[in-house]
C-alpha cells in the first residue's frame, strides 16, 4: 500500500465551500465505484477554511499518476469534475490529477 497526501484550495466563497461540502456528503455512486476500480483503496478529504487535504491509499503496484489517468477516463468522472470544479481554485476543465497537488513529507515519527 502507498499513501499519498494531496492539497487543493477552494474558491473564497462561503456558499461554494458549503456546496462542496454537501456534494461530498452525497458523492455519486459511479464516482466512488470508479475511485475503487483504479486501485485507490481509501480516500479521505479534510477541510480547514478553504484548504483541502486528501489522503489517498493505493493498492500495491498502483501509482498516483496511473490511477488519476485511469480515473479521468471513467463514465461520469468529467461530469463530477465540472460539478465540483466551480468550487475549486484551479483551471476550468482540469482533471483530478492536475487539481490536487501532492505534498512532500518532511517528518515522520
Amino acid at each position: 500500500m502507498t499513501r499519498i497526501i494531496q492539497t487543493l484550495e477552494l474558491v473564497d466563497d462561503p456558499q461554494l465551500i458549503d456546496f462542496y461540502i454537501k456534494a461530498h456528503e452525497n458523492v455519486w455512486p459511479e464516482i466512488t465505484e470508479g475511485i475503487r476500480s483504479v486501485g485507490i483503496t481509501r480516500m479521505d478529504i479534510f477541510i480547514e477554511g478553504r484548504r483541502l487535504v486528501m489522503i489517498l491509499e493505493l493498492a500495491d503496484g498502483v501509482s498516483r499518476d496511473e490511477a488519476m489517468a485511469k480515473l479521468a477516463t471513467l463514465p461520469r468522472q468529467a461530469e463530477w469534475e465540472e460539478y465540483v470544479g466551480k468550487c475549486q481554485q484551479c483551471a476550468a476543465g482540469s482533471i483530478s490529477g492536475a487539481k490536487w497537488r501532492p505534498m512532500q513529507q518532511i517528518f515522520e515519527l
